[in-house]
């Protein structure tokens, strides 16, 4: 490779936005109950990916779960929220089958309120 196409490649890699998702399903963050809660959501096999670009604003007991037309399953938790920004990961647990799921929400336990929904694509 010589260096004229090693730093267009590099130039082509840089460009590509950090918050990109895989191969999965995408969708984007609002806030609910007078939450502030941004950014992608992504649903790709067996995994809830919270992309870099999430944001939330902060409230007790937040966790990640699924929902569907607006109607949130908490047999679909998958633990606390590991930050209140950036990229995280989470396992769909066993015997929940992503695909029947358009929503990824971030909810409050403690107070049984939403906190945030991305409807996916």
């Amino acid at each position: 490779m010589d260096r004229r196409s090693f730093l267009v490649a590099a130039m082509a890699t840089a460009a590509m936005p950090a918050f990109a998702g895989g191969h999965g399903r995408l969708g984007a963050f609002s806030g609910l109950n007078n939450h502030v809660t941004t950014g992608t959501a992504e649903i790709a096999g067996n995994q809830v990916n919270l992309l870099d670009d999430f944001t939330f604003d902060g409230a007790p007991d937040p966790k990640v779960a699924l929902g569907k037309d607006g109607v949130y399953d908490p047999t679909t938790l998958m633990g606390a929220l590991e930050s209140n920004s950036g990229a995280s990961s989470y396992t769909i647990p066993d015997g929940i089958d992503p695909a029947a799921y358009n929503e990824v929400y971030i909810w409050c336990e403690r107070f049984n309120v939403g906190l945030g929904v991305a409807p996916i694509g």
